[in-house]
């Protein structure tokens, strides 16, 4: 809807014109996902995967000190659904982001738009290719999902994929370190519901509150890499157990 607007917004520095062509890739994706046939088998793949990273980090999953952030991480970023609005939001304030944000939190929505990207392509491939196998995408089981996977033709976007949680995960939690920021998504609150902003409001709004209560940010993420590059590991060589990993904690 709003893809003229990313079109026709001069972004003038280095990480203004990186955002502007991941919002312009992410939104085309979505207009390609929403009239895919298999729209809602890529919901199914992205669920069954959410429940698969708790259960593989469930130690982390169940810490008081790291529950929030990755709830937030597999409900808002990596499994997010009934996000149109956010997403359409963030196009149509394109503009004015460029014009007022400093480059650090155009890096910042740079990275969770990729990551965002990443994550639903390789979730609508792996929808096809269970497709191509007869296999219903809400009856896979864990040696069907091996199987397509490694079918895959994006293990290099895999392997990205793991390195933005890092990234994306290290910005954050520098990001959210900033008293200021508290203050101004409190004070902002009103103003973002006037102008029909609201979805995106609490979408920032629950991402500082969930890494702003994270300590050890860095120790979370070491792990999580960690475990999901040995997770990738074992699938690729065939593992009989890919997801079943030596505890570390």
């Amino acid at each position: 809807m709003y893809r003229e607007r990313l079109v026709g917004t001069d972004a003038r520095s280095e990480s203004a014109r990186r955002l502007q062509q991941l919002l312009l890739e992410y939104h085309d994706f979505r207009h390609h996902k929403a009239g895919h046939r298999l729209f809602d088998n890529t919901f199914v793949v992205a669920d069954w995967q959410a429940e698969r990273l708790k259960a593989t980090h469930q130690d982390l999953y169940q810490h008081p000190g790291y529950h929030d952030g990755l709830e937030f991480l597999l409900t808002d970023l990596y499994a997010p659904t009934g996000m149109t609005r956010r997403d359409d939001n963030i196009d149509r304030v394109f503009p004015k982001m460029v014009k007022w944000l400093p480059d650090q939190q155009l890096e910042v929505l740079a990275g969770l738009v990729e990551l965002n990207l990443i994550t639903q392509q390789l979730d609508l491939e792996l929808a096809e290719l269970l497709d191509e196998r007869q296999i219903p995408a809400h009856t896979i089981t864990a040696e069907q999902y091996c199987d397509v996977y490694r079918a895959s033709q994006k293990l290099e976007q895999r392997r990205r994929q793991v390195m933005l949680v890092a990234d994306v995960g290290q910005q954050l939690d520098r990001y959210v370190r900033n008293r200021t920021l508290g203050w101004l998504l409190s004070m902002s609150r009103a103003p973002a519901e006037m102008a029909d902003l609201s979805d995106l409001h609490n979408f920032l709004h629950r991402g500082y509150s969930a890494f702003r209560k994270m300590d050890k940010v860095d120790l979370l993420i070491e792990r999580l890499v960690t475990r999901e590059q040995r997770v990738m590991d074992n699938i690729l060589n065939g593992h009989p157990e890919p997801f079943t990993l030596p505890g570390d904690l």
